[in-house]
């Protein structure tokens, strides 16, 4: 839910505690969280293991460094061969991401993702690299890709396009 939140939304935040899976409704049904910061202040263990705070780092890291996250109206969706898996990007400038999400919090999702290539700013028959903002991986995709998330592991790919820039005092195109 974080990796959506973080890159559908312009805008996005938590409750302090929401890093450390606290979750619990206050009563059947609700929205709001038992033990709330809304009622009381709460000391928490930040050094547990069983947090994403990494992740919600690593989300933040993202967003700041990427234009196009931060915009609403430039949201396009592309196919996913398996509907648990949803695919789509944003684009401003030179500035393209692109998520895939598992939306099944318990299994691990396969997929063939197939992009509109044209959305990205590309032809069709382009590939580019990308580099996976949560991994720090490089991976070379096409118009179609093969894709494996597994919850907890590897849950999404927020992957920036690298295009080729051309430096203005000449020279060869760099990646």
């Amino acid at each position: 839910r974080a990796v959506l939140a973080a890159t559908l939304s312009p805008t996005w935040g938590i409750y302090s505690g929401y890093e450390l899976c606290e979750n619990t409704a206050l009563k059947p049904g609700s929205e709001e969280y038992l033990d709330s910061e809304k009622y009381q202040l709460r000391a928490r263990d930040w050094d547990t293991a069983d947090t994403i705070a990494p992740l919600i780092t690593k989300l933040n890291a993202v967003r700041r460094a990427s234009p196009a996250l931060r915009q609403l109206r430039n949201l396009r969706f592309h196919h996913a061969d398996n509907e648990q898996v949803i695919v789509y990007s944003k684009r401003s400038g030179s500035n393209t991401v692109l998520v895939v999400v598992n939306l099944d919090p318990h299994h691990t999702q396969e997929t063939t993702v197939s992009l509109d290539m044209p959305q990205l700013g590309l032809e069709w028959h382009e590939s580019v690299p990308v580099r996976d903002e949560l991994s720090g991986e490089t991976y070379h995709w096409g118009r179609t890709n093969y894709v494996r998330l597994e919850p907890g592991r590897r849950p999404a790919h927020v992957l920036t396009v690298l295009r080729p820039s051309t430096p203005q005092t000449g020279g060869s195109p760099t990646i």
